[in-house]
């Protein structure tokens, strides 16, 4: 198996519930045990973005999602935002990727400043202070100096900041395509298998045979 087998996948709330969901199914088609959490902006987006209402309560969304995507029991284990004894919430037992996804401009101002006041804020801290991959993917327009200014900070600091921007060379054909396309950029760098979007030159090489 390439790539992580846990990690921890956050919502916040931006724009871009879909591209959320997306992964998390993804990430369960790929056999992947996932962390997750959402912010209760994150669930207000979802529910006016989407037609998934989350149950509020972590144990009913951990069984919803479960149903929702087809994972195996346990696959998925949802935190509450104040648990703190979850495995994400510390360096000795988080899982070896996060992603934030979408990841709103006060997520990203929270997580530059190491602020920890929630466990979304406490994972993306521990994926700092132990060098872990943290892949961050605001959806913003247009980013103000203080946004930019965070990212740098946080790339700086190893953070891997993606904006949820979808490419068109692919030609897509839906709206599904253009999440497809933001989704499978983050599988890439995780290093997990998706076939959602050639690798750049790999469409050119068979065209070329």
């Amino acid at each position: 198996m390439s790539g992580p087998e846990r990690i921890t996948l956050a919502m916040t709330g931006a724009s871009g519930a879909q591209y959320g969901l997306r992964l998390l199914d993804c990430l369960v088609q790929e056999e992947r045990e996932v962390h997750f959490l959402i912010s209760k902006a994150a669930q207000l987006v979802m529910a006016t973005e989407t037609d998934v209402a989350l149950p509020a309560k972590p144990r009913a969304m951990q069984a919803f999602l479960t149903e929702y995507t087809g994972a195996a029991p346990g696959q998925i284990r949802v935190f509450g935002q104040d648990d703190w004894m979850a495995p994400p919430a510390s360096g000795s037992s988080a899982p070896a990727a996060m992603v934030v996804v979408p990841c709103s401009t006060g997520s990203l101002s929270a997580i530059a400043s190491g602020a920890c006041n929630n466990l979304i804020e406490r994972a993306a801290d521990v994926a700092l202070k132990e060098r872990r991959q943290l892949i961050l993917v605001p959806r913003e327009a247009p980013f103000s100096s203080i946004h930019l200014e965070h990212m740098l900070k946080l790339s700086n600091l190893g953070a891997v900041i993606l904006p949820a921007a979808p490419g068109f060379y692919h030609q897509p054909q839906s709206i599904d395509d253009l999440i497809d396309f933001v989704v499978a950029r983050i599988l890439n760098l995780l290093n997990i298998p998706q076939d959602m979007l050639p690798r750049w030159g790999e469409q050119h090489r068979v065209s070329a045979d």
